[in-house]
């Protein structure tokens, strides 16, 4: 027997005691992982969309992510910088005949709108984009984010699934996949197309991939709504009622003859969520419900059809979330080849370009905003305004607009759990690169995962031998902008 001498005992019970303050402290903050959790959500195939609990306390129970592709500037919207102001028509230095995505850079070129300060803090932000400009105070901008890709269609593909490769899971579908829904009558994720088509990589912002497809994103938009959801004049209601109770006798025959078949429960269930949204979905898109005031809040009669169109989307969105909808994935500006005429890609004409795009973008995302907040959905609701990736502070050789610049860029949260009005992170004095606080798309999509009470590294699905998750093996949750 060995004798422990007493000094020796008051010696290890400190570091016990130390050990056991440290792990509280780190559950408290959601950083201690959960060896007994599974790193799989456990769901039942007869109704995937059930809703599930999450990892951890939640503060907030749905997304909106506004996506504008085509990868607005940020030094022309919010990410000021007075040195380029300065230095306006001067090489940038250190990078003389710089060649970029596109090409050969010209000169530093000032911001093409004027910035000044907005709110109560003072943030400054451009003219183009004024009526977001008064918002500031609820907004936390990260301007240090970086992206692994400086072209539309891989850049798009990691901010919606975080890898550059086709073939991956959305975030929307992890979340819906992790969660389930809180609607009974919806789809637990929904994607916006702009009114003027879909982004450049397309689906691949809301499909599944290798989740099951029941975790997909439903993309409808207030011009083209579900296809083929109104009934016939043919068939009368009752006759529908009927025909529908029938079917699912029959349902529930066949599947009971085939207990344990659960690709026959989950093709059951999404059936029969696909005739509950013949019901629901047709009302959640009818707008006309709206007050005048509201219709006239978001510019939804606008002269311009695309702002118009735009404005529909953004109170769509906002119908959607209030009906329990776990994700939303709202997109402005769509892919056109050329000069990029439906989206945020300002090449060759920048001002010309995003004199069009921005008062499309400002009233309905500002109002859209303003209503959520207004009704109390920010209180349980995140949202995350992204772009695929920045601007070069300068203008291309020979041309009045700029290129691809994933070195840094900005985006912005608000809404549950986030800190307002707040800034993070910092491009260096031209705009050019990230160097304060760095971010990735790994680091801001494990923290809206963790603002939704999710680990991301314990939400995993299994696939072709690895442990896939939406981080990959990378991500951190960026604690300074959490509230």
């Amino acid at each position: 027997m060995t004798l422990i001498a007493r000094r020796d005992f008051l010696r290890d019970s400190t570091f016990g005691l130390g050990g056991i303050a440290l792990a509280s402290l780190l559950q408290r903050d959601g950083l201690l992982a959960d060896d007994h959790s599974p790193i799989r959500p456990q769901f039942d195939p007869a109704a995937p969309l059930a809703p599930r609990q999450a990892h951890a306390p939640a503060k907030a129970t749905r997304v909106l992510m506004i996506f504008c592709s085509g990868a607005v500037s940020h030094v022309d919207t919010f990410d000021y910088k007075p040195e380029l102001v300065k230095r306006d028509g001067q090489p940038l230095p250190g990078s003389e005949k710089l060649v970029t995505f596109q090409g050969e850079n010209g000169n530093l070129v000032a911001p093409q709108w004027t910035f000044r300060p907005r709110g109560e803090c003072g943030k400054w932000t451009s003219d183009l984009l004024p009526r977001m400009g008064e918002l500031v105070d609820d907004l936390c901008f990260i301007h240090s984010m970086t992206a692994k890709s400086n072209t539309h269609g891989p850049a798009e593909n990691q901010m919606s699934t975080g890898f550059t490769l086709d073939g991956f899971p959305s975030i929307g579908a992890w979340v819906s996949y992790a969660l389930g829904s809180e609607s009974a009558d919806l789809p637990a994720f929904v994607a916006v197309p702009d009114p003027r088509g879909v982004p450049q990589a397309a689906s691949n912002n809301w499909n599944s991939a290798f989740l099951p497809a029941v975790f997909q994103g439903t993309a409808f938009n207030a011009d083209k709504p579900i296809p083929n959801l109104a009934r016939p004049d043919t068939i009368t209601a009752e006759s529908d009622r009927a025909t529908r109770s029938f079917l699912q006798r029959l349902n529930a025959r066949h599947l009971q003859e085939r207990a344990g078949d659960s690709d026959l429960s989950a093709r059951i269930a999404s059936y029969e969520l696909a005739a509950r949204m013949q019901l629901k979905a047709a009302e959640v898109a009818d707008l006309s419900q709206e007050s005048k005031a509201v219709q006239e809040l978001y510019g939804m009669h606008d002269t311009s059809a695309t702002k118009a169109g735009f404005a529909r989307n953004c109170l769509l969105a906002r119908r959607l979330l209030e009906r329990g909808v776990r994700f939303v994935q709202l997109f402005n500006g769509a892919y056109a080849m050329g000069e990029g005429v439906g989206n945020w890609d300002g090449h060759k004409s920048l001002v010309q370009q995003y004199s069009v795009h921005g008062p499309i973008l400002d009233q309905p995302c500002a109002a859209l905003l303003t209503d959520l907040k207004s009704r109390g959905l920010l209180e349980d609701t995140v949202i995350a305004w992204v772009t695929e990736f920045g601007r070069m502070p300068t203008f291309q050789k020979g041309a009045s607009g700029r290129d691809h610049n994933p070195k840094g860029f900005t985006v912005w949260l608000a809404g549950a759990g986030v800190k307002a009005p707040f800034s993070y992170g910092a491009t260096d004095e031209f705009g050019h690169q990230a160097v304060e606080n760095v971010a990735t798309i790994y680091d801001l999509h494990a923290t809206i995962l963790h603002l939704i009470g999710l680990n991301h590294e314990r939400l995993s699905y299994y696939h072709n031998g690895i442990e896939r998750r939406l981080t990959d093996v990378h991500g951190h949750v960026i604690r300074d902008v959490l509230s």
